[in-house]
């Protein structure tokens, strides 16, 4: 289990080691390694997701770890309250970004191992403090720099606690 302590609340997060191993493991070693603490929730989009993991403060990204493979073939669904791994056109450019569905989002899923249908890997679920990833999206948001839907008031995570 992991607690995101935010401005804006906490986020108990379960990770699914038996679905996605690989993906769980890379996140929960971020989190250990408070790779977390002090980073924002960069992109938010009412109605689609929250995606943080990779940005401090103005904008700036961190220097993160080698990509992971892509796991979104491990029969999970994007679906609202789980988390995914944000990543590039490349389907196994993963590192430490990820989102949380804001809904169900079935178009993310897994369609083929292919470049257009590799899908996001979902890896865990929120299992408490939705209501704090729904008031994310009440967040005012502009464009920042090449980047759009950026909150204007950061949504920090202030601390990271691993059960």
């Amino acid at each position: 289990m992991i607690t995101f302590k935010t401005n804006l609340g906490d986020i108990k997060i379960k990770l699914d080691f038996d679905n996605a191993p690989v993906t769980a493991k890379n996140f929960q070693q971020y989190a250990e390694d408070d790779f977390y603490t002090g980073t924002i929730f960069h992109r938010v989009m009412p109605g689609f997701m929250a995606q943080g993991g990779g940005m401090v403060s103005g904008m700036e990204e961190k220097t993160s770890r080698a990509s992971i493979k892509n796991e979104a073939n491990n029969g999970l669904s994007n679906s609202r309250g789980t988390l995914a791994m944000a990543r590039t056109n490349d389907p196994h450019s993963a590192s430490s970004q990820f989102f949380i569905n804001l809904v169900d989002n079935g178009f993310l899923n897994f369609q083929a191992e292919n470049e257009q249908g590799w899908g996001y890997c979902v890896f865990g679920e929120v299992v408490e403090g939705m209501e704090v990833v729904d008031k994310m999206a009440l967040v005012e948001t502009g464009r920042y720099g090449f980047h759009d839907d950026v909150p204007k008031e950061d949504i920090i995570i202030e601390a990271t606690i691993v059960e």
